[in-house]
């Protein structure tokens, strides 16, 4: 089992679809949205979500009010901006070819996101890898604001699927920051992360199974094989 992060992993991160969301909820100008210096990547969209409104002069209690309101608005956004998504996000290097050959291994594949689930459905299907991701078994913002607990519904979802429990030293979490590897220990998981944002030096201190540089379907197809036929 390969679980993806997306946002800088599959696609290079970009806030303007949450800036603008969170400016449309709370009734902000997109210039006056100021994201928090930290908790932001790596993160669930509905806990950044209340930060950047407070950052942003909004009252604690007016910014969770607006959580409710918030999952539709970021919906219509980012329907809105399908076309610019893949414009100015496109698939980093390798991402399209390194899930087929994951696929053509056998592997079974799906996401673990910080993003809403609809957000994650838009992102994923401008990769256009069609049902090699399995998006019904993934894990999103939208399903618990602490990702910490996202491991427990991606296991849950596959064994409710499958009919057999998900094996964690058999399970890889592919990201690029250190909160994709904490995740993944927490829950027993592999970790395997691409520097993409962060320096291999930053990465290799938390820890992970893999830094890879980048997204070669060869090294990363090898890297996983190795480590789910470890045990």
């Amino acid at each position: 089992m390969v679980v993806w992060d997306v946002d800088g992993t599959l696609i290079p991160a970009d806030l303007r679809w949450l800036r603008r969301a969170v400016a449309r909820t709370y009734g902000l100008e997109e210039s006056a949205v100021t994201f928090p210096e930290k908790k932001v990547h790596g993160y669930t969209d509905e806990s950044i979500v209340v930060d950047t409104a407070v950052a942003s002069g909004v009252t604690a209690a007016d910014a969770e009010a607006g959580v409710s309101r918030f999952g539709m608005i970021l919906a219509e956004v980012m329907d809105a901006g399908r076309d610019e998504l893949a414009r100015v996000q496109p698939p980093y290097p390798g991402v399209v070819e390194s899930i087929a050959a994951l696929h053509r291994r056998g592997f079974v594949q799906t996401v673990l996101t910080g993003n809403l689930r609809h957000a994650a459905e838009v992102k994923v299907a401008s990769l256009g890898v069609g049902d090699q991701l399995d998006l019904d078994i993934g894990a999103y913002g939208s399903d618990d604001r602490d990702r910490f607990q996202l491991t427990a519904v991606v296991a849950r979802r596959y064994r409710d699927k499958y009919g057999t429990s998900l094996l964690p030293a058999r399970t890889v979490v592919v990201g690029d920051a250190p909160n994709d590897i904490a995740c993944a220990r927490n829950a027993g998981f592999r970790a395997v992360v691409v520097a993409h944002r962060a320096s291999r030096e930053e990465l290799s201190s938390h820890e992970p199974d893999a830094v890879l540089e980048r997204l070669d379907p060869d090294l990363l197809v090898s890297t996983i094989v190795g480590l789910t036929s470890a045990d």
